[in-house]
């Protein structure tokens, strides 16, 4: 059985002391990609870094929407640099974040570093791992209708494989409807440990109304770590407890999403292909 995780930070310091150790325990426990992001372009040159040293490592690039305190033209144009690597995907992790970020003129700044990385996805025709969160975590907000306006704007401007596969919405915390507008671009939805939380009946009514062939999944390392390991530190081979709930959601077998969600990811990156 083969899987993927979309998405883990293995270039955090939490992973410092047995970061080879982790990779090896994905690989034996069945994952054949795993997507490291970066957050700005240091930590950027190191997702390309550990994706030069593992074969199942691939990385995206890119400034986080809380993480732009470096963001210039000049850093800017380093991560525009290793987005030539040949392992490098996506341009990611990039979006808007209003639950750190509260003031207007931050948010402002936020969306024109969007746009800015948008743009160059567009130019190098690869797709964008986003991230949104809302002010007091709530499903739907501002972030959600600026973070769609400009995502809808964008993806209108595009031609090709880039308009049928433009990226993910990574970690997806927000509504059904929120969904849907990302669907109807053609986004796909990341789906992260929450989704396994005794409390989270209202997330898995959304993925049950989601088509699979739309979600990836991710662990979003070392955050939201799924049951039984909630709680403590993260890591992707800990990826198949939510293969097995949203196969649990959709009355598939864990088999059956493991292959649906990694052809979903083969689709939307196309891993060096």
């Amino acid at each position: 059985m083969h899987l993927t995780d979309t998405h883990c930070h293995l270039d955090y310091n939490k992973f410092d002391s047995d970061r080879a150790e982790v990779i090896q325990r994905a690989n034996d426990a069945g994952l054949v990609r795993l997507l490291v992001p970066g957050l700005h372009h240091r930590s950027s040159k190191e997702a390309v870094r550990l994706a030069e040293s593992n074969p199942s490592v691939y990385a995206a690039v890119g400034f986080h929407p809380t993480d732009l305190e470096e963001f210039s033209e000049n850093t800017f144009q380093e991560v525009k640099e290793l987005a030539s690597h040949p392992k490098v995907v996506a341009i990611g992790e990039i979006g808007i974040d209003y639950y750190w970020v509260k003031e207007s003129g931050k948010r402002a700044f936020q969306r024109d570093a969007l746009k800015q990385q948008l743009a160059f996805a567009k130019e190098i025709d690869k797709p964008v791992v986003i991230h949104m969160r809302e002010e007091n975590d709530a499903w739907f907000g501002e972030a959600s209708v600026d973070l769609m306006k400009i995502l809808e704007e964008w993806q209108s401007s595009l031609q090709g494989q880039l308009a049928e596969k433009p990226g993910v919405l990574h970690s997806f915390n927000g509504n059904l409807e929120t969904a849907q507008k990302a669907l109807a671009i053609n986004f796909y939805i990341g789906v992260t440990g929450p989704v396994t939380y005794k409390n989270a009946e209202d997330k898995r009514e959304i993925i049950r109304q989601l088509p699979l062939d739309k979600i990836l999944i991710e662990t979003d390392s070392p955050f939201l770590a799924p049951v039984p390991f909630r709680g403590k530190r993260n890591e992707p081979a800990f990826v198949h407890h939510i293969a097995d709930k949203i196969a649990e959601i959709h009355s598939k077998s864990p088999a059956e999403i493991a292959a649906i969600t990694t052809a979903n990811a083969a689709q939307l990156f196309a891993w060096g292909d």
